[in-house]
């Protein structure tokens, strides 16, 4: 697995700024061009693959890319290493232009990923119960209701590298390259005792090892130190393909039912290496993708990215529960004639479904402008634990009926408190 970086020869006197780029551009068409093409990837893949059935009692999912062979497309469809390269990049540029204290940063980042989550668990906290109140079939409804809450894992893996932004870039500054090396090392580790001891639950401390990593690097690109992305996508998808072929890992980068092991939950070693191969070829790709006129959807999409990841899903649920649920229609089997011929039916009408959501909760995207005061390190971190705790609630449980719905939505809001206004004195 190889990138290849530059290694800083002194460290910066302010660390919380890259050393060769005192105040970053404010933004970068690259990393926004990333940020929407991987969300936008996401939802396609979330619309395309799954193969529902229903037999009156109980709703079944299947994924379409099971096909034998297809697995292979999973190392460019599974782009969540693009996202966190992109945060990472995302986060040093604002952090490095950034003037007040950083728990200030900490606390403006921390409301803006949580406060979207707000409007969505207002309505499904009550929805599930609704619902089955009104005849609807209690395992389908328990299915949808989880899968709205699977998909936040994201946000709290997020939230762990957004609150380690200001000391991973210290660490950056003093240490360049090692930091990465270490904690590929980490997810070395991490593997070697998940398999050797069989004990899965290990395997999730790659959470943190994997997912930093890729966000590391982008904190090198900013510094314009990714050297040779062509050689990094090589040794990244080569390392990758190595590990595969000899060694405890699926082919597929996202999780397919029935698997013994998952590359993705927990994340592997093999992920970190596929992660390393995409940063490599979307850097080497960069002249190319800037100059294509992409300017007025990014102005779109950008201030409504959260929305479109939060809703997608609830749109999957709503226009499945009609068609699948209730008129009794199963996807048909992928790649078939029935398939590709309502394929635009069905991706028409969940665009229109989340069009409509988008308009209805966009506005939740930005959290309201109050006279904030200053917060202490224990105070902001209290703030990402329990936000980062609710969220992971959230993650485990869904929104099916039950007490954790609600204990996930107070911890959110007293997250959000704790950044609350507070009297000057």
């Amino acid at each position: 697995m190889t990138v290849l970086l530059d290694h800083p020869t002194a460290p910066a006197a302010e660390p919380r700024r890259p050393a060769d780029e005192r105040v970053p551009a404010a933004r970068d068409p690259f990393i926004d061009l990333l940020r929407v093409f991987g969300m936008a990837l996401i939802v396609f893949q979330h619309w395309t693959i799954p193969v529902i059935s229903y037999d009156g009692d109980r709703l079944t999912t299947g994924n379409a890319l099971s096909t034998p062979g297809v697995w292979v497309v999973t190392w460019i469809s599974q782009v969540m290493p693009l996202v966190f390269f992109a945060g990472g990049a995302a986060n040093a540029i604002s952090f490095g232009r950034w003037a007040g204290p950083p728990q200030r940063w900490l606390a403006t980042r921390l409301r803006r990923l949580a406060w979207p989550l707000l409007p969505l668990a207002a309505v499904w906290i009550p929805l599930p119960q609704l619902l089955l109140e009104l005849g609807v079939p209690e395992q389908p409804l328990t299915v949808g209701s989880r899968l709205t809450g699977q998909l936040l894992w994201f946000l709290a893996v997020y939230l762990i590298a957004v609150t380690a932004t200001p000391y991973a870039l210290r660490l950056h500054e003093r240490y360049g390259v090692l930091v990465p090396v270490a904690l590929a090392a980490g997810a070395v580790l991490t593997d070697v005792a998940r398999f050797s001891t069989g004990f899965e639950a290990a395997g999730y401390v790659n959470v943190v090892f994997v997912w930093l990593a890729v966000h590391q690097l982008g904190f090198f690109y900013v510094q314009g130190r990714l050297r040779r992305p062509w050689l990094s996508a090589l040794g990244g998808f080569g390392t990758a393909a190595l590990l595969v072929a000899f060694g405890p890992y699926p082919g597929s980068m996202i999780g397919l039912p029935g698997a013994a092991v998952s590359n993705m939950a927990p994340p592997t070693l093999a992920m970190l290496a596929v992660g390393v191969g995409q940063v490599g070829l979307a850097v080497l790709l960069r002249p190319w993708l800037v100059r294509l006129r992409t300017g007025r959807l990014l102005a779109w999409a950008g201030p409504r990215i959260m929305t479109v990841y939060l809703w997608h899903m609830p749109a999957l649920i709503a226009v499945s529960g009609v068609v699948v649920v209730l008129l009794g229609i199963d996807t048909p089997a992928p790649g078939s004639a029935f398939w590709l011929a309502g394929w635009p039916g069905w991706f028409g009408l969940l665009c229109l479904v989340l069009w409509l959501l988008v308009k209805v909760f966009a506005r939740f995207e930005t959290p309201p402008a109050l006279p904030y005061g200053e917060l202490g390190w224990g105070s902001i971190l209290g703030a990402a634990a329990l936000a980062g705790g609710g969220v992971l609630t959230l993650t485990v449980g869904g929104f099916a009926p039950g007490a954790g719905p609600f204990l996930a939505l107070l911890a959110l809001l007293g997250g959000l408190l704790i950044t609350g206004p507070r009297a000057r004195v």
